[in-house]
C-alpha cells in the first residue's frame, strides 16, 4: 500500500511500468509444461519414482538451478537416484535435467545421452560444457571455479 502511495506522488516519468511479457512465450511455455505433464503421467513404462522426479523438475524455471540433494529431499529419495533419473531422462530438454547441479551449484556432470565421436559411450562428464552453455543461455552465471551464482531453487510444485 505504501509503495502505491509513493508511486502516485512521483512524476510520471519516474513511475516504473511493469515489463510486458510476450503472450506467445508465456502461452507456449504453459502449453509445453501441460503437454509434458501429460507425457510423463501417461508414459506406459516410466517407474513412479522417476515420474515424480520429472514432474518436480518441471517446477524449476528457466534461469534457475537446483541440486541433486534439494530435489532428492523434496521427493524423499537419494541424490544418486535423482542423478540416475537425470541420466535416463527421455524427455530432455523439455524436462530440464540440465538445471540440476551438484552441491552449492557445482557443475559436476552433464550427461548428454549420445555416443562419443569415437563411437564409444559418452560419460557423464562429457556433457558438462553443453549443460553450462544451456544454463548460460537461460541467464545463469558461473564463477571461474564453475559454481552457479544465485540461490538453489527449492520451490518444487509451486507455480
Amino acid at each position: 500500500m505504501a509503495l502505491t502511495q509513493v508511486q502516485q506522488h512521483q512524476p510520471q516519468e519516474q513511475q516504473q511500468k511493469p515489463t510486458p511479457q510476450p503472450i506467445a512465450t508465456a502461452t507456449t511455455t504453459a502449453d509445453t509444461k501441460t503437454k509434458m505433464i501429460k507425457k510423463i503421467t501417461t508414459h506406459p513404462t516410466l517407474p513412479s519414482h522417476r515420474r515424480e522426479i520429472y514432474l518436480a523438475l518441471l517446477s524449476v524455471p528457466a534461469g534457475r538451478w537446483t541440486t541433486y540433494a534439494a530435489l532428492a529431499k523434496h521427493i524423499g529419495t537419494s541424490p544418486r537416484a535423482v542423478g540416475a533419473a537425470m541420466r535416463l531422462n527421455p524427455f530432455a530438454p523439455e524436462v530440464p535435467c540440465h538445471r540440476v547441479l551438484g552441491g552449492n551449484g557445482k557443475l559436476l556432470v552433464g550427461y548428454s545421452g549420445a555416443e562419443a565421436s569415437g563411437g564409444g559411450k559418452k560419460k557423464a562428464k562429457d556433457g558438462v560444457g553443453m549443460k553450462k552453455r544451456m544454463l548460460e543461455e537461460e541467464g545463469v552465471e558461473f564463477t571461474t571455479e564453475g559454481m552457479a551464482r544465485g540461490l538453489c531453487f527449492e520451490g518444487f510444485g509451486l507455480g
